[in-house]
């Protein structure tokens, strides 16, 4: 498997849960069908002006995914949960977060396909704390959004009203630690 994961406690600084998520109306896809469309086109929804990923065997348990970030550095992250409904991806070492996030399809309680993006992890030293905080933070919110919003156009939906984004300091749950095999949230609702 080469490289270890990083689990959030491992990191530096305030651990953070992100949430990105939206209502994708008009999808044609149900969630579970949504799921296995983004895990098969996974590389080619975030913005290629921010992020590049390349997944040689797919995204899949155990799967190593690489990751160039704007604009030269270079990190990975692992499937460490894959589910029907959902795929979680655990930071290698090298990767400037120690954490996992999780990206799934739900319908809420009013029917809609819900997808969401949820991460839990922490800067892995302070000066890349320093460096989130500086730059990193914006190009990371702009790329799971843009992500979201490309899912949603590449199956002929739209999102409906906006985007949501949310930050909040989180306490560690046992889950954070090693082994890192949970998601950061369960999809249910088919």
């Amino acid at each position: 498997m080469g490289r270890e994961l990083q689990p959030a406690t491992s990191g530096a600084g305030p651990l953070l849960q992100r949430d990105y998520w939206a209502v994708v109306a008009d999808s044609p896809l149900d969630p579970v069908e949504l799921m296995t469309y983004v895990k098969a086109r996974f590389c080619t929804l975030p913005p290629a002006a921010l992020v590049e990923f390349a997944a040689p065997d797919g995204v899949v348990r155990d799967a190593t995914i690489d990751i160039r970030i704007t604009p030269a550095q270079r990190c990975a992250v692992r499937v460490i949960h894959d589910d029907r409904q959902s795929v979680t991806l655990g930071t290698l070492a090298g990767h400037p977060e120690a954490g996992r996030i999780t990206f799934g399809a739900y319908r809420n309680p009013a029917g809609d396909v819900i997808f969401h993006i949820r991460s839990r992890a922490r800067s892995t030293s302070l000066i890349k704390r320093i460096g989130f905080l500086a730059i990193g933070d914006a190009m990371q919110t702009n790329t799971w959004t843009d992500f979201i919003r490309n899912v949603a156009v590449s199956v002929g939906a739209r999102i409906e009203g906006v985007i949501h984004a949310d930050t909040q300091q989180v306490d560690e749950l046992p889950e954070d630690d090693e082994p890192l095999h949970s998601p950061t949230f369960l999809a249910v609702g088919d």
